[in-house]
């Protein structure tokens, strides 16, 4: 398991413990002397809820452990684990920036690690149950043509990566969406139906997205952003078609 990885594991542990130490700490409370009878019925069952959680939670974790080192998934340990990422990932990410961390770093980390799970379920879709959905900052800030509502209008002039997705779609047959924000692309899932997203977006918007598209499964492809943020940014097109072969059970080819 390499770093990155290690470090949104790390931090979801270490806010798993923090919630754990809270529950503790009230449970303390509950049996002061001085509390009211009420007061210590309502803390008890706070804590009982929260305990409870936890404990589910410490399960999903283990259950991430183990998928990530056998390569493989374990239905049982689906739902707790997806508990455990989708209840803890914001208190990971303030502990994060509790001990300076970048959040993209988190993100980036949190994004790898999602994507070796999704790995791990070997899921094989026929292309056109398969989306892939890009920002669209990928196309050329000059182009005259407006392509997030139909992407063929794109002229493929080769100014930006768009006409080489374009050429994966022909060759691959999946469908594609350009999109402005989650809005859209919320609209795009709705309209396809995917079993599987192969999505390409800075860190941000990726962990956002495969949070909001859970349980439908996402690989998540960081873009690369040569003149800043949201403007003429790029994608490596072999790490895109490798997501779609993996969807399609080509990777093995």
């Amino acid at each position: 398991m390499n770093t990155h990885k290690r470090l949104f594991l790390g931090l979801l542990g270490a806010s798993l413990l923090l919630v754990a130490l809270l529950a503790a700490g009230t449970w303390y409370l509950i049996f002061n002397p001085a509390r009211s009878i009420a007061y210590q019925v309502i803390l008890f069952t706070m804590v009982s809820l929260l305990v409870g959680v936890v404990f589910w939670a410490f399960g999903g974790l283990a259950g991430i452990v183990i998928t990530l080192l056998a390569a493989r998934t374990f239905e049982p340990l689906q739902g707790p684990m997806r508990v455990a990422v989708s209840l803890f990932f914001p208190v990971a990410l303030a502990l994060g920036r509790l001990l300076r961390i970048d959040s993209n770093r988190i993100k980036r980390s949190f994004i790898e690690v999602n994507n070796q799970l999704v790995q791990a379920r070997h899921l094989k879709v026929q292309p056109k149950e398969l989306l892939l959905l890009v920002p669209h900052c990928l196309q050329y800030s000059e182009c005259p043509h407006k392509i997030t509502v139909h992407v063929d209008n794109c002229r493929r002039c080769g100014k930006c990566c768009i006409s080489k997705l374009l050429e994966l779609k022909d060759k691959y047959d999946f469908n594609m969406g350009l999109a402005t924000g989650g809005t859209l692309a919320r609209k795009y899932v709705r309209e396809y139906h995917p079993r599987a997203i192969v999505a390409v977006a800075c860190e941000r918007d990726l962990a956002s997205g495969i949070l909001d598209s859970n349980p439908i499964p996402v690989l998540g492809v960081t873009n690369e952003r040569p003149y800043g943020p949201c403007f003429n940014t790029c994608v490596s097109i072999p790490m895109v078609e490798g997501a779609i072969r993996c969807f399609c059970g080509l990777d093995k080819e």
